[in-house]
């Protein structure tokens, strides 16, 4: 109920969007490109959403680099692919859509705004055996940016995730973070990892932040730069409290901002992208069987996600698609104590496909290909612990893969290891014995498995799970380590392990939509006015997880379609 007398200031515009993240951003900047005018509104007090604390991969097969690269791929391999993991959940509308606009969007992006990418070469599918996979090619990381192109408004803009950065400097993805796990075996990566550290300095003392932005941060500051070029005005501290309907066009919103509320009334259309539903507790509570409260589970994705986007799009007779096998993008994560006494979460992406680094349950078993992706590993966790506990693992190595390779939040040598054993955050034992004990892991069931581990590195083989045996697994591994990259012994003390919990990377099961974005009613018909994109856009992955980007590959695919598209509808 509104206040008696009260005035709401009225704004129009040609398209609103909910949501800052990388869906948001390139809807708006495809619209603003298209000539339209664009007001994003942000619920939080800093834009870049989800996106910038991601790893800022975008799978697009066919972009217009791996192209370049000569890559072998087509769209009929890439939908194949696709077919093959999304099972009976495939929508060839809205897959055909992503695949043919893709590179398309890319192009787009590259030409007309200060967007530009990378490929990932050696970044395999993860799954490389399925029909239409391919070992590496269709994934493409945001460039490094200089945070300072932004001007003031960096301040506005989302940093990373605390727990991925090196004492608060962001480390990019691929041969960036190789300089810094060779730190102390290369001159050559000596001398690159200390000019990061002095430009990181450097900028501390004159900004008081990191001023190159690597990942999800440099993808997200790329895209707002690009939004801001063109016009956007970026709303913060903005949430979205009511759509506005004539008849069954939905023709605005209602924006609580800090001058008060604000009716925006758009003569295109509104757009969805919110992030989807990580920190909605009772959609949690529904949809995550692992988390029968909706508490058990622990998600990096910023705390404001609480699936406004998707209530909004239920509010006008949106519906949130139904029978995905997976709600939400698995990922196991570890919980880090902060000194303040809360807790970071650190996402668990690269370490357990190292040698020498098993994960097992309070069995002492282990359960899984540690190497296969992060997604699939929740899943067989979930599976395996018995009914009535709560899903966990440990991630178990010995000192040398320790101060090799670092574990989570642990890094490798010469960074010391008291504040995080003082923190509890890693544990360790002078025997294998002790360290399950201290775990409340059954001691013989770790020394079982522990004998076989080390039995089959002797020869480079995992008998029990194959860890090393495919594309994606070898990625992860150390190619130092032959004949098998993801295989090595857990034989010299002391010992070390972490505890992961299952998380997310964010939400699949988002509002209906077609191949333009826009969502769809009841009656399997479009919702005039009203799009979808990012995680509040049901996933073409059909609640599956093919591949590194997988998110943000169409999200900024389908940002681009529905700027199109809203560019060519008639106010």
């Amino acid at each position: 109920m509104h206040g008696e007398g009260e005035t709401i200031r009225t704004v129009t515009t040609d398209v609103l969007v909910v949501g800052s993240g990388a869906g948001g951003l390139a809807t708006a900047v495809t619209a603003a490109k298209r000539g339209l005018g664009v007001i994003v509104a942000e619920k939080e007090s800093v834009f870049g959403g989800t996106t910038a604390r991601s790893g800022g991969w975008l799978w697009i097969p066919g972009s217009p680099h791996a192209v370049a690269a000569g890559v072998k791929d087509s769209r009929e391999a890439a939908r194949r692919y696709l077919q093959h993991e999304a099972g009976n959940q495939f929508n060839a509308e809205t897959v055909d859509a992503f695949l043919e606009n893709g590179p398309k969007a890319i192009q787009f992006f590259e030409n007309e705004t200060a967007l530009q990418f990378e490929l990932g070469p050696g970044f395999s599918d993860y799954h490389p055996e399925a029909p239409g996979a391919l070992p590496g090619g269709r994934s493409i990381v945001a460039k490094a940016f200089d945070a300072r192109a932004l001007g003031k408004e960096v301040k506005r803009l989302r940093p990373p995730l605390r727990e991925i950065t090196f004492v608060g400097m962001m480390i990019g993805s691929q041969r960036e973070l190789l300089h810094f796990f060779n730190v102390t075996r290369s001159v050559k990566s000596a001398g690159y990892v200390a000019v990061l550290l002095a430009r990181y300095l450097r900028d501390l003392a004159f900004h008081g932040r990191a001023m190159r932005l690597t990942n999800g941060n440099a993808l997200a500051a790329r895209l707002a730069k690009s939004a801001f070029d063109a016009g956007v005005d970026i709303w913060t501290s903005s949430p979205v409290t009511e759509l506005i309907r004539d008849g069954n066009r939905v023709t605005g919103a209602r924006v609580r901002t800090a001058d008060g509320d604000v009716r925006v009334e758009t003569r295109r259309g509104v757009v969805l992208a919110a992030g989807g539903f990580p920190w909605d507790i009772a959609r949690r509570k529904a949809m995550f069987p692992h988390a029968p409260t909706g508490q058990e589970h622990w998600s990096p994705a910023p705390e404001g996600n609480t699936g406004d986007g998707i209530r909004l799009g239920e509010t006008v007779g949106g519906k949130a698609v139904e029978g995905y096998p997976n709600a939400a993008a698995w990922v196991p994560v570890s919980r880090v104590p902060r000194r303040d006494g809360t807790f970071g979460v650190f996402p668990h992406f690269i370490d357990r496909g190292k040698p020498g680094v098993i994960a097992v349950l309070r069995n002492g078993r282990r359960f899984t290909n540690e190497a296969n992706s992060y997604h699939d590993f929740i899943q067989a966790m979930v599976r395996a612990t018995p009914k009535g506990e709560a899903p966990a693992a440990w991630l178990v190595c010995d000192h040398p893969t320790l101060r090799r390779y670092g574990l989570g939040f642990v890094k490798p040598f010469p960074v010391p290891l008291g504040p995080v054993l003082k923190s509890g955050y890693l544990v360790r034992g002078r025997t294998l014995r002790e360290l399950a004990q201290t775990i409340g892991v059954d001691p013989s069931g770790l020394s079982q498995t522990v004998g076989t581990l080390n039995e089959g590195a002797a020869r480079g083989i995992d008998p029990e799970f194959n860890k090393g045996c495919n594309a994606y697994n070898r990625y992860l591994g150390d190619p130092t380590v032959q004949p098998n990259p993801c295989v090595g012994p857990v034989a010299k003390a002391p010992f070390y392990a972490v505890k992961v919990v299952p998380g997310d990377l964010g939400t699949f099961a988002g509002l209906r939509t077609n191949g333009h974005g826009q969502v769809l009613g009841d009656n399997g018909a479009p919702i005039e006015g009203l799009y979808a994109s990012g995680n509040d856009m049901a996933s073409v992955m059909g609640g599956n997880y093919p591949g590194g980007g997988i998110t943000l590959g169409p999200a900024v695919t389908f940002g681009y379609i529905i700027g199109n598209h809203l560019a060519a509808t008639k106010s």
